[in-house]
């Protein structure tokens, strides 16, 4: 077996998936890359899998550890949004946000706790968003996935720490990728007596995403995690960010939610 780590990405066809698979083989690991859609990258191995898809989630690892032997480090990435109202979002909308950017990372989670535990080690890092800490309106039921993720790797840390697995939350903000181009959006002449804010909210969504930051900037904090002895339970990237969630900590949750409503309502 090679002596190199081997990292398992989710989400590796585009965005910040694609862009840290590449940069994690540059920096001399194996990397390996799930994605419903074919990465097209030289860079790292690709395999096609829906996390979503039990079965194909398991066949997917057992794959990898086959022919490695070991995994070092997952980073569960898949993830997209859908926006709008809470009102006229409906129910399969909903639910196949939670299944992707929640369910999804539980599936790859459960197919690779095994082989850690039985390794004696393990990193399990989860691409999360600043909107857990500071949900955004009409996009609540992304905001809700993700803290869902956050609450749930809290939960997992404590759990599996006697095995010395350990997981962290990469809290991201706006990030220049195809994130923005697929999100799913609910039907603005359905949306009545929501549309013109929904409209409004959603272009100021988009326009502060496609101003954001190179989605490099998410690698390299995920490389740093990857090499660092002890990762903390949440990492937030961009000094911004970090910045707005300690001020976060000495203002009252009205007084955040006005200015969120000001931004996005």
């Amino acid at each position: 077996m090679d002596n190199k780590k081997v990292l398992v990405l989710t989400g590796a066809s585009s965005g910040i998936g694609l862009i840290t698979s590449e940069f994690f083989s540059k920096k001399g690991f194996i990397v390996y890359g799930l994605s419903r859609r074919e990465a097209k990258s030289k860079d790292f191995n690709w395999i096609s899998c829906d996390v979503t898809n039990v079965s194909q989630v398991e066949n997917a690892i057992k794959t990898i550890v086959k022919k490695e032997g070991k995994i070092d480090v997952l980073i569960n990435n898949a993830g997209f949004g859908i926006s709008g109202s809470v009102e006229n979002s409906s129910v399969e909308d909903v639910k196949k946000q939670f299944e992707v950017n929640f369910i999804g990372a539980v599936n790859t989670t459960k197919a690779v706790l095994p082989i850690m535990r039985k390794q004696g080690y393990g990193k399990i890092l989860n691409t999360s968003s600043v909107a857990s800490v500071i949900p955004i309106p009409f996009q609540s039921f992304y905001s809700a996935s993700k803290s869902s993720l956050d609450t749930w790797a809290k939960a997992l840390r404590i759990e599996v720490k006697l095995f010395n697995i350990q997981v962290c939350s990469v809290l991201v903000g706006d990030t220049k990728t195809g994130f923005t181009n697929v999100r799913e959006k609910t039907d603005i002449e359905k949306e009545g007596a929501y549309a013109k804010t929904v409209e409004k909210s959603v272009k100021k969504m988009e326009k502060d995403e496609q101003n954001g930051k190179d989605p490099i900037t998410v690698a390299k904090t995920y490389f740093k995690l990857a090499k660092k002895r002890n990762v903390p339970p949440v990492k937030v990237v961009g000094f911004s960010y970090k910045f707005l969630l300690f001020i976060k900590r000495f203002v009252s949750e009205r007084f955040m939610l006005w200015v969120v409503s000001k931004l996005y309502g």
